[in-house]
């Protein structure tokens, strides 16, 4: 039976590769994004079905699953991709409060919509995979963009802590942290610079390979970091221990 594979943020970069990869494989492909026109043509390619989706609005993130459940029955797998950048730095010339919030809107506040609605609807399907895009810049540092590092730090708390508790219902909650990745997100001032410097730079149809890999695996609980050229590199967060009264 057809799986049936709801992505974010598909209307271009790594999840329009996603939904083209999960097409090419035959499942049933719920494209997600508020670009219109561009979501309808990724969902026409792999035969699959668009829902506009504001993923910083709560009740988008439910209709989307409420449609999605109904055109195929089920959920399998979900993707929780789209992200923007740019929320500008803490200096006197690039510090926006609205940028800023923007950025955590769909960053973070989207996830956990987009978690909200999904889990339960995979649950009730006999379970699944739900994969959540971080970054890189989630693990790291990024003195570029600090409010984008922020939110996709917050993303894999949600991963690390959702996880253990959605286990038994058969959900497996995993992150992926992309490194630098050729999509939209990515000037092309910024690609020149990227190459110049001699930096690998991984094309959106691998990263989607990675994907469908680790949403078909056992592991849950896990974030991943994909780069050009390498296999998914598990992250190793270190396990921490409270202190106790009579140490």
């Amino acid at each position: 039976m057809a799986q049936v594979v709801v992505v974010t943020g598909a209307a271009s970069g790594i999840g329009a590769a996603v939904a083209r990869h999960f097409g090419g494989l035959g499942a049933h492909v719920v494209v997600a994004d508020v670009d219109e026109a561009g979501g309808t043509a990724v969902a026409r390619e792999v035969d699959g079905l668009f829902v506009r989706t504001d993923v910083t609005r709560e009740a988008d993130n439910l209709a989307l699953i409420t449609t999605a459940v109904a055109a195929y029955g089920g959920l399998d797998v979900v993707h929780l991709n789209a992200g923007i950048g740019d929320g500008g730095g803490f200096g006197e010339d690039d510090y926006d409060s609205a940028r800023q919030h923007r950025v955590l809107a769909v960053n973070l506040h989207g996830v956990m919509y987009g978690l909200h609605a999904a889990l339960p609807a995979l649950a009730a399907h006999g379970g699944g995979s739900l994969l959540v895009t971080s970054s890189m810049a989630g693990v790291g540092a990024a003195p570029f963009d600090p409010v984008y590092a922020a939110a996709k730090y917050g993303v894999l708390g949600l991963v690390r802590s959702l996880a253990p508790a959605w286990q038994d219902k058969g959900v497996r909650i995993n992150a992926i942290c992309p490194g630098i990745v050729r999509t939209p997100i990515l000037r092309p001032e910024a690609v020149e610079y990227i190459t110049a410097q001699g930096l690998a730079l991984a094309e959106p149809a691998e990263i989607a390979a990675s994907v469908a890999g680790i949403t078909a695996g056992e592991e849950t609980g896990r974030a991943y970091v994909l780069q050009a050229g390498r296999s998914p590199e598990p992250v190793p967060f270190p396990e921490l221990e409270l202190a106790r009264a009579d140490a």
